[in-house]
């Protein structure tokens, strides 16, 4: 199975359990207005954002490629700022965004995706990332791994 390792880049499968959200949703939503439910939606989208973009800052301010896709392009492990708290901001922050979105579609279905999401990247993105920086980055990465979470 390890054909489908680093295959699917991870923005695009967030896109992709977006559109399966939309068409698994409850008809009925999503409802516009300030409703709690959609306050809480706007919440998690929001702070998807921000956590992604502390990461993509991360890896810019430390010269390091962005690309998921291609880890064995690293040139830096990054573990500070927002990855002394999460190894994976990035993805902590796609699914949080998947977890907005399916709070404002207001669907079972839809939030069962979030954790389906999340175990396909870390079976098929994360840990074949984690293989190729601890190859590559030794006794640094297996200490960092130690120190930091995978998700939060």
């Amino acid at each position: 199975m390890r054909s489908l390792e680093l295959k699917i880049p991870p923005l695009l499968l967030l896109l992709g359990f977006i559109g399966l959200g939309w068409v698994l949703r409850n008809p009925a939503y999503p409802q516009l207005g300030f409703t709690p439910q959609n306050i809480v939606a706007f919440i998690a989208v929001t702070l998807g954002f921000v956590v992604i973009g502390f990461g993509v800052l991360g890896f810019r301010r430390q010269h390091t490629t962005v690309d998921p896709r291609f880890p064995e392009q690293t040139s830096t492990l990054v573990v500070s700022g927002i990855y002394k708290y999460s190894r994976n901001p990035m993805y902590l922050g796609f699914s949080l965004i998947l977890t907005g979105w399916s709070l404002l579609l207001f669907s079972i279905y839809t939030a069962i995706l979030v954790p389906v999401f999340m175990v396909y990247l870390t079976q098929w993105q994360i840990k074949p990332e984690e293989r190729l920086l601890e190859g590559k980055f030794k006794r640094d990465y297996v200490d960092y791994k130690a120190s930091v979470r995978r998700w939060i």
